[in-house]
């Protein structure tokens, strides 16, 4: 069956393709990294002609893994590149591993000339690592958010989709990659294009730097009580810094009992209860991707004492948090 399309006329004629420089991280993300090549393709097909080109660039020029496992011939080394090319750091698994010292001073050096630089999914750390992101809003992945945060405290972390601050540019993972891109692409050639390549990979939402990664976690886990979701967004937003039941009751203008039976039924749990278990989950972050001691990750999780922290982290995980912080240090080193 003979192939039809319909070729989009883009707005700025300009002569030579844009050449992008995906550079793999050892278990980068496959679905971030595809998302954004295949956007880049579909874009060229749709003009008809090549808006851009691509080169796959890593540490040794060679092979390298995705996190599921797949191995990739590079085509180039770290190597010296143009003003007007663009890169993009494709990150996944283990970043902080796979952002190693010549990485990162390859990166400052390209960055010294100009080049609009980008971090795909966990790459922003790789670009806050190498002083990239200072004074700059960025997103990162969820998962990656409560560690990234207690370690760059000069960027400015955000929940968005996409960021893209001056010349540097940030995702949260995922299908993102294809929000950045079709800015990028619009940015350069107009609406039109980037819509008609939305169209072609069947993505009917085109989301904004304004959209948020994930659902509130009262959506998510589907409490609908106004009261209840304010209580629990209080709480996220104060884990350093624990607030008692009683005032948090208290500045929703109900009782503590009232409190006591909404979390109950809805959770299935104790305020005191739910609060500890998301004090937990962020030190268990903090312990598992970030060299912070153990009696700083106690206190960023709101604990008084290493103690009281490891009596709690054993109740709840089975194990201590030395424990879990020397399964983890051997993959935490640059």
């Amino acid at each position: 069956m003979q192939e039809q399309r319909q070729v989009v006329t883009v707005e700025n004629d300009a002569g030579k393709p844009l050449n992008f420089v995906f550079v793999l991280l050892d278990k980068f993300s496959l679905l971030s990294f595809a998302s954004a090549l295949d956007s880049l393709r579909i874009a060229n097909r749709m003009a008809n002609r090549d808006l851009y080109t691509w080169t796959l660039a890593g540490e040794g020029g060679e092979l390298v893994h995705c996190s599921a496992g797949t191995t990739f011939k590079l085509d180039a080394d770290l190597e010296e590149l143009q003003r007007d090319e663009v890169i993009l750091i494709c990150g996944g698994v283990d970043v902080q591993a796979a952002t190693t010292k010549r990485v990162l001073n390859w990166l400052r050096r390209e960055a010294r000339k100009g080049l609009k630089i980008g971090g795909l999914c966990t790459a922003a750390y790789t670009l806050a690592k190498a002083g990239l992101l200072e004074g700059k809003r960025a997103t990162i992945h969820w998962e990656n958010s409560d560690s990234f945060a207690e370690e760059f405290d000069t960027v400015e972390l955000t929940k968005s989709v996409f960021l893209v601050d001056g010349n540097r540019m940030t995702t949260a993972g995922g299908t993102s990659s294809i929000d950045l891109m079709l800015k990028l692409i619009a940015d350069d050639y107009g609406e039109d294009l980037a819509n008609a390549v939305a169209d072609q990979m069947i993505y009917s939402s085109i989301r904004t730097d304004q959209d948020t990664q994930r659902l509130s976690t009262p959506t998510r886990i589907g409490v609908r009580h106004p009261k209840l979701s304010q209580v629990i967004l209080m709480m996220e937003k104060n884990i350093e810094e624990p607030i008692s039941p009683s005032i948090l009751a208290k500045d929703v203008g109900m009782s503590t009992r009232q409190l006591e039976r909404l979390f109950r039924r809805y959770l299935s749990r104790s305020p005191k209860r739910y609060y500890m278990e998301l004090r937990l989950h962020k030190a268990r972050n903090l312990l598992m991707q970030t060299d912070m001691s153990v009696i700083n990750v106690a206190l960023a999780c709101g604990f008084a004492s290493p103690s009281h922290f490891s009596k709690c982290y054993r109740a709840h995980y089975n194990t201590t948090p030395y424990r879990e912080r020397g399964a983890q240090s051997g993959r935490l080193s640059v």
